[in-house]
């Protein structure tokens, strides 16, 4: 039986981070949620739930909020994460998402906190060579969103004990690297709210309730059958299990550290993605064809065998079709006005 610590969520209150609050909450485990709303706004938050408006850069205000809240454990989703943006802005993600961390993780270290769940990406492998990726595949980021998730990646790795006999400070890590997350709670308590998405889930879904004029498909000549992106589509209620899960396995194993793809195995190209879509709202949601968008590779999809041999973990929403019919049921009650 996993002792239930308490965990602090860094970026608590945006879209997968929310959603790892309830799964911590539903597991009976204490919360306490670090955010400087920057992607977020706070709503999505349990009221119950401490909540700490700041940065995790802030060093004072990461050292109290670890020490008034007895912290036990991390999990760490705050940063910067739209890909087009960091080619045209890139030192704000290494300021955000690298620099950031870096403090985050000294504090944490400071204050002998034995467990670190990060929040990566399956950007940090490029354009692949090979699908579907494993952990051990080349990491070759053409973006500096990947570069700046990464460089996370390689702190955590060099500060963290690697084993039970040789250990340069006393944590253990887990690295989730995602790949396309989609979909809302089941129950409708979370979901993305922000206005500046490039998720296709979000945007088809928008626009099908006419929230936006059309879709945009960036790009229609890469490499593929259909010539668009094909990404791993993961519900983000079963990624934000995989993270109990994977604090679970690090509380078992303290000597031990976690690299874990988080997908289903299964690549869906843009096209296919809107003609799921097109199904479950039985009627042609407008497209427009466009060009590439800077920094897109054109396949990513997961080897997922580590993630479900290592974790005590089950996908319960692997299915495209429900994804969108969730994500879909929370973007109309956002248009209804719902409270959230």
């Amino acid at each position: 039986m996993t002792d239930k610590i308490t965990v602090l969520v860094t970026g608590g209150g945006g879209y997968i981070g929310s959603h790892a609050v309830l799964a911590l909450r539903d597991g009976g485990w204490p919360v306490v949620v670090l955010d400087d709303e920057s992607n977020s706004t706070g709503v999505l938050v349990p009221a119950d739930v401490p909540y700490v408006k700041g940065s995790i850069a802030d060093r004072a205000l990461v050292a109290a909020t670890l020490r008034d809240h007895r912290i036990g454990a991390i999990m760490h989703f705050a940063g910067s994460i739209l890909v087009a943006e960091s080619v045209t802005d890139p030192l704000k993600y290494y300021r955000n998402n690298t620099q950031a961390s870096l403090v985050l993780i000294e504090e944490v270290v400071a204050a002998g906190i034995p467990h670190f769940v990060f929040s990566s990406t399956a950007a940090i492998y490029g354009a692949p060579e090979r699908l579907p990726i494993d952990e051990d595949d080349p990491k070759l980021p053409i973006n500096p969103y990947g570069v700046s998730k990464w460089m996370t990646e390689q702190m955590l790795a060099d500060a963290a004990r690697p084993s039970a006999s040789s250990k340069v400070h006393d944590f253990n890590y887990a690295a989730l690297r995602y790949f396309n997350v989609a979909g809302a709670d089941p129950q409708l308590r979370s979901g993305q709210i922000g206005r500046t998405s490039t998720h296709i889930v979000k945007i088809a879904t928008e626009a099908a309730l006419e929230k936006r004029p059309h879709v945009d498909v960036f790009g229609v000549d890469y490499p593929t059958p259909d010539g668009s992106c094909i990404r791993d589509y993961i519900h983000v209620s079963d990624l934000a299990a995989a993270h109990v899960a994977a604090l679970e396995k690090l509380i078992e194993r303290p000597s031990e550290n976690l690299l874990l793809n988080c997908g289903y195995g299964t690549g869906l190209s843009v096209i296919e993605v809107l003609d799921a879509l097109d199904t479950v709202v039985q009627r042609k949601v407008p497209r427009v064809i466009g060009p590439r968008r800077p920094g897109d590779p054109p396949q990513l999809v997961a080897s997922n065998r580590a993630l479900v041999e290592t974790l005590d973990w089950t996908p319960a929403h692997a299915d495209i079709h429900r994804i969108i019919s969730d994500a879909l049921a929370w973007e109309r009650k956002l248009a209804d006005g719902t409270p959230v």
